[in-house]
């Protein structure tokens, strides 16, 4: 399950981020998990720097950030933590038997859901004190996860089924099981509500239409694409052997150039302004900021070792 890598720690170039002093103007943090450091970085998009450092045992992947708590997964200590946003502080955890490793929060309804790698279901916990409700059936490998915009749809990627399967957020019924490209991993819906799914074995994006539900459109970015963020006009993707972004217009689904950032880009996700893309660069260490309207880099910032940020991990 876990991605493992040569213990290199290599600096990026910081050229762009020195000339953009300051970065930019957004007031938000980002929680950014780091794997094989056993971490969270808490960076300040702002500052453009890192101002805390948590310490997270078990090798943290997933991520659900809000402004209340941060919930952590760790795969190798099977953890559920949920953090205070402030200190860092572990509140309540829980131990899952199994492999958990993507999440999101529900905060409307008070849950969090983690998927497990394992034995193909997602647990549906009690975000206060993360006491199991029900565990949900779905494909072989699950790993990402994600709430539609209004509310009503929960959304996983089974990576070796080749699916996703979509859930009433409500009742916690199966609504639909859908084939999409080969090895979906992570995915994400769009402000209009498509449920736009990374795939790392068939280097494309799968754009599923979630009120049909049926595939409508397959786009092909670069290698290995991973994790999916959205602004209110393009969908970014995270192309981990490729070292870059592709960004994808909303409308007519054409994918752009690649934007070249870090080595081995994984989670991502936008700032409250809505025209700041932050992703975490793995084997570079490194947190990366685009510009959305530009589609420019306009900031590189330090993490601890290995950040994926799996999740919705800026607030």
């Amino acid at each position: 399950m876990l991605l493992w890598r040569a213990s290199v720690f290599r600096l990026r170039d910081l050229t762009i981020a020195l000339a953009m002093v300051g970065g930019p103007a957004v007031a938000d943090l980002a929680y950014v998990t780091c794997q094989p450091g056993e971490a969270v970085s808490v960076i300040d998009l702002a500052k453009g720097q890192e101002v805390s450092r948590w310490s997270v045992p078990g090798k943290p992947a997933g991520v659900a950030a809000s402004a209340e708590a941060v919930f952590t997964v760790a795969p190798e200590a099977k953890t559920v933590r949920k953090h205070d946003p402030t200190t860092g502080e572990v509140v309540t955890s829980v131990v899952l038997d199994g492999g958990p490793i993507g999440t999101v929060l529900d905060q409307a309804r008070n849950r969090l859901f983690v998927t497990d790698w394992y034995t193909a279901r997602i647990w549906v916990l009690e975000a206060q004190t993360l006491t199991l409700i029900e565990e949900l059936p779905t494909g072989t490998s699950p790993a990402g996860l994600d709430l539609s915009p209004d509310g009503r749809f929960l959304a996983s990627a089974d990576k070796d089924a080749d699916q996703i399967s979509l859930f009433d957020a409500e009742t916690l019924d199966m609504i639909a099981v859908i084939p999409v490209g080969t090895r979906p991993f992570g995915l994400r819906f769009a402000p209009d509500g498509r449920l736009f799914v990374g795939n790392v074995g068939s280097n494309d994006v799968s754009v599923v239409d979630h009120e049909t539900p049926k595939l409508i459109a397959a786009i092909p970015v670069g290698e290995r694409p991973y994790g999916v963020s959205f602004t209110t006009t393009h969908g970014f993707v995270t192309n981990q052997y490729a070292n870059s972004v592709t960004a994808i217009d909303l409308e007519s689904l054409s994918p752009s150039d690649p934007i070249e950032v870090g080595e081995y880009p994984e989670g991502i996700d936008t700032a409250s302004d809505g025209a700041t893309v932050v992703l975490a660069n793995w084997f570079d260490n490194t947190v990366t900021l685009i510009d959305a309207p530009s589609q420019a880099v306009i900031n590189t910032i330090e993490t601890c070792d290995g950040p994926r940020a799996f999740g919705a991990f800026v607030i």
